[in-house]
């Protein structure tokens, strides 16, 4: 066969464009959601205006659906499908987190930003005795103690409740009965508060008892009880049956086994499980309205007369209705936020105290 022959027969390379891999060699670059982030929120200010709609909220709800169609038109176009389908779904996820994020961040900005005008040494050292709703003076001395007073005794009485029962279901819980506490456990969970505060003044007129702040904290424990079993059980589940058995196989009882290893091992989500329970009863008012009635007087004995609380203060400076009312409760809300936020930190440093030490 002649040279020219073979070149004739050797077979020509494409001509056209290359066709486009499922694994393309080009991508976007890293910050380009930022880009269309700014994009996608310059043309919903343009629409909005242009439309004549002033609402913030639409024009984010606008600003997220032009950023899902350009991140997937672009990523279509540079990368591939299997990229846009990607990036569509990451980009989902983004803006559904902006969505709960936005409400919870102005939030509690608004409530900064009016509590701090208002927040300072006096008001949290003095009571309401004697002011007037219309007079800038008074503070949330009594409530603060009230507040403490009932959501302590209400943790001291449902966490070792639900910490034993959490430990009887998982470890010694079988049959009828552990179903029936696991079932009751459900549905106690989802009890409204002010279920709970008729189920005490049910009692409290059986026995003819007065209100105070032990009632208010009974109703409140009725609440907690059932937060803390269920995070309380799903910790212990969380230890490895392996830990057990090296410690059974030792030769130590099973009582002990739970209390020096199962126990232990579970200590920091079994704290942060209390301290949701606590979070959960430190905001309730409709129970504190039916039992404890509220007070204007610093009351700190709390297993006499009426008390006043955190949450019932602000709903009660908000039904005043004046101008010097708001500012006290929106002070009281940004102190009860707080309340919440410093447990949470105190309950992040005891389970880190407390967490099981780790070799190499």
């Amino acid at each position: 066969m002649s040279h020219a022959t073979a070149v004739q027969d050797r077979p020509t390379p494409p001509t056209g464009p290359a066709p486009k891999s499922g694994l393309s060699s080009r991508s976007l670059p890293r910050l380009a959601p930022v880009g269309f982030a700014a994009v996608s929120i310059a043309l919903a200010v343009g629409l909005g205006l242009a439309a004549g709609w002033h609402s913030k909220v639409q024009w984010g709800m606008i600003a997220a659906l032009f950023f899902l169609a350009i991140s997937y038109v672009a990523t279509t176009i540079v990368e591939n499908k299997r990229q846009a389908k990607d990036r569509l779904a990451t980009s989902i996820v983004w803006v559904c987190f902006l969505l709960a994020v936005i409400p919870l961040a102005s939030l509690l900005w608004t409530t900064i930003v009016r509590g701090a005008e208002r927040l300072d040494g006096y008001f949290l050292t003095h009571s309401m005795a004697g002011v007037l709703g219309s007079e800038a003076s008074g503070g949330v001395y009594h409530a603060l103690i009230g507040t403490l007073e009932q959501v302590g005794i209400a943790t001291v009485l449902s966490a070792p409740l639900g910490l034993l029962t959490a430990v009887y279901l998982v470890e010694y819980g079988k049959g009828a009965l552990a179903r029936a506490v696991t079932f009751f456990v459900d549905v106690m969970t989802g009890i409204p508060s002010i279920v709970a505060g008729l189920f005490i003044l049910s009692i409290m007129l059986i026995a003819n008892l007065e209100p105070s702040g032990l009632m208010g904290a009974l109703a409140l424990t009725i609440l907690m009880i059932p937060v803390v079993v269920r995070s309380t059980e799903e910790m212990l589940k969380l230890v490895p049956n392996e830990l057990r058995e090296a410690s059974l196989a030792l030769g130590i009882p099973k009582w002990r086994t739970i209390l020096k290893v199962v126990l232990p091992t579970a200590i920091g989500g079994i704290t942060t499980g209390v301290m949701l329970a606590i979070a959960r009863i430190a905001g309730e008012t409709a129970p504190i309205i039916l039992l404890v009635f509220g007070s204007q007087l610093i009351n700190a004995n709390p297993f006499s007369g009426a008390q006043s609380s955190l949450p019932f203060y602000i709903y009660e400076q908000y039904k005043i209705g004046e101008a010097a009312s708001y500012d006290r409760a929106w002070a009281a809300a940004l102190v009860l936020i707080a309340f919440v936020m410093i447990l949470n930190l105190v309950a992040r440093g005891i389970a880190r105290w407390k967490a099981p030490k780790t070799g190499r």
